[in-house]
C-alpha cells in the first residue's frame, strides 16, 4: 500500500513539475495564492481554458437552442399556410411540348440527398427535443441514423455541388427576383427573373452544400468527442445554429415543391417540366 501512495505522490510531483518548466508563471507565489487558483492554473496548461465558453454554452443549451427550432417548426409552416389560403398554388398547363429540366443522373442524386436529408432533419430534431421523447433506445437509434445519414449526405452533397455549381452561381438578375420575392405573392403569372435556378434555390443550394459541409465537420467532433471542451462547445453553438437555419430552408423547400407550384415535385420523377412553367418561373433560361 505504501508502494502505491509513493507512487502516486510521486507522479504528481513529476505532472507538478512538468507543469512548472512549461509555464514557470505558475509556480510563481506557490505559497501565497489561493489552492483553488493554483491547481485551476496546472489544469489549464493541460487541458486548456474549459471554462471559457461555460455560461454562453449552458444558457444556449438550457433552453435557447429547443426554442430556436420550435419557432422555426411552428413559424414557417403558419406564414405557408398563410399564403396558401391567400394565395394559392401556381398553375400551369401542361399542354405542348415539356423541356428536360434534370437529366437522370442528377434526379438519382437529388433524390438520395433528399432521403438522407430528411432523415438527418427527424433525427436532429428527435435529438433536440430528447427530453419530450424520455431520450432511452429511440434516441440512440436516432443518434445512428442521423450518422448514417450524415455520411450518405455528404456524399450526394459533393456531387450537387459539382454538377449544379455552374448554375448556381449568382447573377444581377438574381437580386430582381428576390425584391419581387419570385412573383409568389400575387396570384399574376408573370415572367420572373430566374435562369434553371432562381435565387431563392440558389440560396438553399448553397446553404446545403456549404453549410452541409461545416455540420458534417462539427458533427463529425460533437459524435467522436476528439476536440478539447472548448471547441466541442463552439462546434455544438455552430451545429445548432446552422441546423436550424437548414430546417427553415428545408421547409421551404418542401413548400414550394409539394404546394406552392402544382405539379413541380413530378419534374424530379420525370426531369420534364411543362413549357408554360418554364417560360414563367426561368424566364431566362437558355433552353428556351
Amino acid at each position: 500500500m505504501k508502494k502505491y501512495t509513493i507512487l502516486l505522490i510521486s507522479t504528481a510531483f513529476i505532472a507538478t513539475a512538468v507543469a512548472a518548466a512549461s509555464t514557470p508563471q505558475l509556480m510563481i507565489g506557490f505559497g501565497s495564492e489561493a489552492p483553488n487558483t493554483i491547481w485551476y492554473g496546472i489544469n489549464t496548461v493541460f487541458t486548456g481554458d474549459w471554462q471559457q465558453y461555460g455560461a454562453l454554452f449552458t444558457s444556449l443549451q438550457a433552453g435557447l437552442f429547443s426554442r430556436l427550432f420550435l419557432l422555426v417548426l411552428t413559424l414557417i409552416p403558419a406564414v405557408f399556410l398563410i399564403h396558401y389560403i391567400l394565395i394559392g398554388p401556381k398553375r400551369f398547363s401542361h399542354d405542348g411540348s415539356d423541356i428536360l429540366f434534370f437529366p437522370l443522373v442528377s434526379r438519382l442524386i437529388h433524390w438520395l440527398a433528399a432521403i438522407s436529408f430528411s432523415l438527418l432533419v427527424i433525427t436532429g430534431l428527435m435529438v433536440i427535443f430528447g427530453r419530450l421523447l424520455g431520450g432511452g433506445s429511440p434516441l440512440m437509434a436516432a443518434r445512428i441514423v442521423h450518422l448514417v445519414s450524415a455520411l450518405l449526405f455528404s456524399g450526394t452533397a459533393v456531387c450537387m455541388f459539382l454538377i449544379w455549381l455552374k448554375d448556381m452561381l449568382p447573377m444581377p438578375h438574381d437580386i430582381l427576383w428576390l425584391f419581387i420575392m419570385g412573383g409568389y405573392l400575387s396570384k399574376k403569372k408573370k415572367p420572373v427573373p430566374a435562369a434553371k435556378f432562381n435565387a431563392g434555390q440558389k440560396m438553399w443550394f448553397w446553404l446545403a452544400t456549404v453549410g452541409g459541409g461545416a455540420m458534417a465537420y462539427t458533427g463529425w467532433y460533437l459524435y467522436t468527442f476528439q476536440a478539447t471542451t472548448d471547441m466541442l462547445r463552439i462546434y455544438a453553438i455552430i451545429h445548432n445554429f446552422l441546423g436550424a437555419a437548414l430546417v427553415a430552408l428545408f421547409l421551404t423547400h418542401l413548400y414550394m415543391s409539394l404546394f406552392a407550384i402544382s405539379g413541380s415535385l413530378r419534374s424530379m420523377i420525370s426531369g420534364y417540366k411543362p413549357r408554360e412553367e418554364v417560360e414563367i418561373l426561368h424566364s431566362r433560361y437558355h433552353r428556351l
